[in-house]
């Protein structure tokens, strides 16, 4: 029973880091998809027959992207949506708990929401055959492809993790021990 007890704080720790991960993880992911619905459903309203011009080159413009990002790929819609499901199933498996991918969930959700975002509009939009719909773009730099809210989330985490992953450590438990594989190694399964 004497052995069982230093354990327990830790245990009883790293529960409460993988619970928290995967809220913040879910609560991000989920307002993403949230926005990123909203503005599109907005988008398809109000600019089925014009574009709003704001200020500078910014203007709201509606597209419809049958492809990749910035529109690359066109005739490849099923393949692409198809690897953005695999991407969403890999991401979600590998950040659950921050089990495998020890990155901040905040980031992780942002990528996940936008992933899914994009996926949605493939599912639901009207297209041909298995997940061929086109993916709603809206904001227009007038010199830079049409993007969506969905584009923007996983661009800025996208960078953002590039940039930290290098330098990134995960965080470790309550009890402090920095010991690899010991109570505060939140990596290990």
């Amino acid at each position: 029973m004497g052995s069982d007890a230093p354990l327990a704080p830790a245990a009883e720790a790293e529960h409460r880091f993988r619970r928290r991960h995967n809220l913040v993880l879910l609560g991000v992911a989920a307002l993403v998809v949230t926005v990123d619905q909203l503005t599109k459903w907005w988008a398809l309203q109000e600019l089925d027959d014009r574009s709003i011009d704001l200020v500078w080159t910014l203007r709201l413009h509606l597209v419809h992207n049958s492809g990749a990002a910035f529109g690359l790929a066109q005739d490849w819609d099923t393949v692409i949506a198809v690897v953005a499901l695999l991407f969403v199933i890999v991401v979600a498996w590998a950040s659950w708990g921050g089990r495998r991918l020890s990155l901040p969930p905040v980031l992780l959700g942002m990528v996940l929401g936008g992933a899914i975002g994009n996926l949605a509009d493939r599912a639901v939009r009207a297209g041909d055959g298995f997940l061929g719909g086109a993916v709603v773009d809206f904001i227009d730099l007038q010199w830079w492809p049409v993007f969506n809210a969905a584009d923007s989330a996983i661009v800025v985490a996208g960078i953002t993790l590039v940039l930290i992953a290098p330098r990134h450590r995960p965080p470790q438990a309550v009890d402090g021990s920095d010991e690899p594989g010991g109570p505060g190694d939140l990596d290990e399964t």
